[in-house]
């Protein structure tokens, strides 16, 4: 089949789905790879790195969406909006679209795609299951955002993290409060540490603070029952207000006595968590810092603003959208793997495209098929009733 990877229709992302070394599996297996004249060159990959393994490179994004069978890019519908309208127009009948789509943030976006015909498939769906870790492209990206978090940290503080003894004196470290330890929390955690910064870290989920601890952090706790903390898919879920008030009492007082915090706290498809209060900001060092990475929802700092660099009360608040963006060489190496790792549940043992929605990963990241949203959580988030069969008796 013809496997088509546009520029990022998003400008301010300069990732690629599919980097160069990629291709030669592809082609192998009997695909033909397109490729959007200068898609690669913003992650360091220039058109002829894509011609020497295999790919064929094309003028322009008309070209390739009405050669290529099947599209994958990194942002679309919910993740490209102000991209959708013209990209619209580009879709046919039962062509395939592979990308990051926010299905559950923006969910009308699904609705506008599944009116064109194409089948839709969002990789931020991908299930937390065993089988599907190597195509998980949330734990991927993330990864990079908590280490470009801390790096971004080390820049803006006014000393260094690791404590050193000197002929001018002993320096302290500095301390590094880490909000949310999900992947990007874990790797915030991990890189402060080894930049020699003292770590403490909270999570609502009592039951990472063995890997809190493993990585040389300070399990901070807040005294509430954790037994409801996550979902059935591992994710944090949204707690009560006086559990919260409480939260946030913790989290000023710990930042308080922090020279940088990194927030990571998102619950999918919703808004994110309040947990530092403008009254918490106040509290903290001169000169200290916030690293938001849920600014895209609102953020976990109530002075967050979305991309924005805020200073408040002395404390600079940073409220970066699309960290993985920033390092987008590594970022495109890990999400083009996770996308080839879920191509191959596209198409069957003799290489022919079989769509097999009894596949529990192939079936979770279906957004659009046959004119209509599919996607039982996208479909909610919609207010359409659900298309799963009622069970006998009901």
């Amino acid at each position: 089949m013809r496997i088509g990877v546009p520029k990022e229709a998003f400008t301010a992302d300069r990732r690629v789905a599919l980097v160069p070394g990629l291709l030669p599996a592809l082609v192998k297996n009997g695909h033909e790879v397109l490729i959007e004249e200068g898609a690669g060159l913003a992650a360091g990959h220039p058109d002829e790195r894509y011609r020497d393994k295999g790919g064929q490179v094309v003028a322009s994004r008309d070209e390739l969406f009405e050669k290529s069978e099947i599209v994958t890019t990194v942002r679309f519908a919910g993740a490209a909006r102000d991209s959708l309208a013209d990209d619209l127009k580009r879709l046919r009948e039962g062509q395939i679209v592979i990308a990051m789509t926010d299905p559950l943030g923006e969910p009308a976006a699904a609705k506008e795609v599944a009116a064109t015909g194409a089948v839709l498939f969002g990789m931020e769906l991908v299930p937390r299951i065993t089988r599907a870790q190597s195509m998980d492209v949330l734990s991927s990206q993330a990864l990079v955002a908590g280490y470009k978090a801390v790096v971004l940290a080390a820049n803006e503080v006014p000393r260094l993290f690791s404590m050193e003894m000197t002929a001018a004196g002993t320096l302290a470290p500095a301390h590094v409060f880490v909000i949310g330890a999900g992947v990007a929390g874990l790797k915030a955690i991990a890189t402060a540490k080894r930049l020699g910064a003292v770590v403490h870290a909270y999570d609502v989920r009592d039951a990472v603070a063995e890997q809190i601890q493993s990585l040389g952090g300070k399990f901070v706790t807040v005294d509430a029952s954790s037994d409801a903390a996550e979902d059935s898919g591992g994710y944090a879920r949204e707690m009560g207000e006086e559990f919260l008030t409480r939260q946030r009492a913790k989290m000023a007082e710990v930042s308080a006595k922090c020279d940088a915090v990194i927030t990571t706290a998102a619950i999918p498809g919703k808004p994110s968590p309040l947990l530092l209060t403008a009254d918490g900001v106040a509290g903290m060092r001169p000169a200290s810092v916030i690293i938001d990475l849920a600014a895209e929802r609102g953020g976990n700092c109530e002075l967050t603003r979305a991309d924005e660099r805020v200073v408040e009360h002395g404390v600079t608040i940073l409220g970066p959208t699309n960290l993985p963006s920033e390092m987008a060489g590594h970022a495109s190496q890990m999400y083009g793997k996770n996308l080839t790792n879920f191509l191959e549940l596209l198409f069957d043992g003799e290489g022919a495209l079989d769509l097999d929605t009894d596949d529990e990963i192939v079936k979770a990241c279906m957004i659009t098929r046959d004119n209509e949203v599919v996607n039982e959580r996208t479909r909610e988030s919609l207010g359409l009733p659900s298309e799963k069969p009622e069970a006998e008796g009901a």
